[in-house]
């Protein structure tokens, strides 16, 4: 089964603003120096999370074996994680296994335990989350390539500390498992020091584009999901990606579409799933487009200040809510509508109001028909008033479809940075934000931040209300 993007309402020939021939034949020479740059960067490794689909067979069969050896000892997987390694394993849990997972009869989830992901430092949230369980029964997944992320270790500290004096130091051990890199950084050496079992991010693999790493496969294998089915899915899609045609390049031509839509003021990238499962690839996809192209100098030092601005969304939930914005609002959005060609489930709505014109039509429709023909109205609706869009479709939400799609959103962030010419991979305006928590807080190597931060002028209270 391979997904599918349809990108006519792109185009000028369907929409007021679109994007015409003419315009993509002028980029033949930005697209050629966009693809050699590709194929040169993951040959001299700078793209390794490209080669995640073929090198995690040892981690796969490693996982498996620790999922089998552990999951009949605790209740529920923890993940302790930020960013990718929280927004990853929620995507893939909430696309793959039943949308009330926590709440089903351990049967019914097949003995595997619940899931749990822990990914702000709110102080109610900790505490809360000691009161819905039994925090002796957990394992916890600390996730953090550094072991310095301060809100993943925060929790980690914590945790630590209840454990060993609610079963001693002992016991605990065996309740926390750590995802970091295998050398340099904190977590590592407390993992080796303490006696945790560990998995391992590949060094050369940044943080949004690791969820087929450990980073991902542990907690989805903790959840009873076809890991493998994740990675063959993405190989598949590597496949569609190693094409040079622009034309049969699925990735790659979405990249392109967003660029010149870019370059023509949609400055922001709507992420409209009709599918409940696939509700939160919206959020990862928003870390992933907005951390990996937002930014302020390109490769030559220019200051650019590029990138768009992703907005999550929901069909049809959303069509209540925001789809007004998209068909009369201003001509700066491309929405992106992701479907799905068959549900998991059929449910059908019953002829109960046959002599009610309003609600008679619906007698006998069944809720799949009802949710694809809203997606069709929409996208009617939204080309009809001129905005650019297109349409990525599933044939059915599977591990290995997941992959693919997936690995075709990381591989679309790559190349959009190699046409706007900037780094992709570095976060420089969200470790400006780290570094100045860490000042404040007077963690040693900081001073200069924090003399920066007390030259900074004050408030002036006129205009505190």
């Amino acid at each position: 089964m391979k997904m599918r993007m349809d990108y006519n309402n792109m185009l000028s020939s369907r929409v007021s603003d679109g994007i015409t021939q003419q315009e993509l034949d002028k980029l033949s020479a930005s697209i050629k120096k966009a693809n050699k740059a590709m194929v040169d960067k993951r040959a001299a490794g700078k793209m390794a999370w490209r080669d995640l689909p073929y090198n995690q067979e040892g981690a796969v069969k490693e996982i498996n074996d620790y999922v089998n050896e552990m999951k009949d000892e605790i209740d529920a997987f923890v993940v302790l994680g930020i960013g990718g390694s929280a927004l990853g394993p929620m995507a893939v849990q909430q696309a793959l296994n039943h949308p009330w997972w926590n709440e089903l009869p351990r049967e019914k989830r097949n003995g595997f335990p619940k899931l749990y992901v822990l990914d702000n430092v709110d102080p109610e949230r900790l505490v809360y989350f000691f009161q819905t369980v039994d925090p002796t029964r957990c394992l916890y997944n600390v996730i953090s390539k550094s072991g310095s992320t301060s809100e993943t270790m925060s929790q980690f500290m914590i945790i630590q500390q209840m454990l060993e004096e609610k079963v001693g130091k002992e016991a605990a051990r065996r309740k926390i498992v750590c995802t970091t890199d295998a050398v340099s950084g904190n977590l590592i050496t407390i993992a080796k020091a303490e006696g945790y079992k560990y998995f391992i991010i590949p060094s050369a693999v940044g943080g949004r584009f690791s969820e087929l790493t450990p980073v991902g496969l542990l907690p989805a294998a903790f959840c009873g999901i076809d890991i493998k089915g994740l990675l063959v899915g993405a190989a598949a899609m590597d496949e569609a990606c190693k094409e040079e045609d622009i034309y049969k390049n699925p990735a790659h031509m979405y990249a392109l579409l967003h660029y010149i839509g870019m370059t023509k003021g949609k400055n922001i990238s709507v992420m409209m799933p009709y599918a409940d499962s696939l509700k939160f690839i919206s959020d990862w996809y928003a870390q992933l487009w907005a951390e990996s192209l937002g930014k302020q100098f390109d490769n030559d030092g220019k200051t650019v200040n590029v990138g768009q601005t992703p907005v999550k969304t929901l069909g049809v939930t959303d069509q209540h809510s925001q789809v007004q914005l998209y068909a009369e609002g201003p001509f700066d959005k491309i929405i992106v509508f992701l479907g799905v060609d068959e549900y998991r489930e059929t449910i059908t709505i019953p002829k109960t109001y046959a002599d009610m014109p309003s609600l008679g039509f619906l007698g006998g429709v069944t809720h799949n028909k009802l949710i694809k023909t809203e997606q069709d109205a929409t996208e009617y609706a939204i080309t009809k008033s001129g905005r650019m869009n297109m349409t990525l479709t599933l044939p059915k939400v599977t591990a290995s479809t997941l992959g693919q799609l997936l690995y075709f959103f990381e591989v679309a962030t790559a190349y959009a940075g190699e046409l706007l010419n900037i780094d992709a991979f570095d976060q420089p305006g969200v470790e400006e934000g780290k570094n100045a928590t860490y000042a404040m807080f007077g963690r040693p190597g900081y001073e200069e931040k924090k003399a920066e931060l007390d030259a900074a002028p004050a408030k002036d209270d006129k205009y505190i209300i």
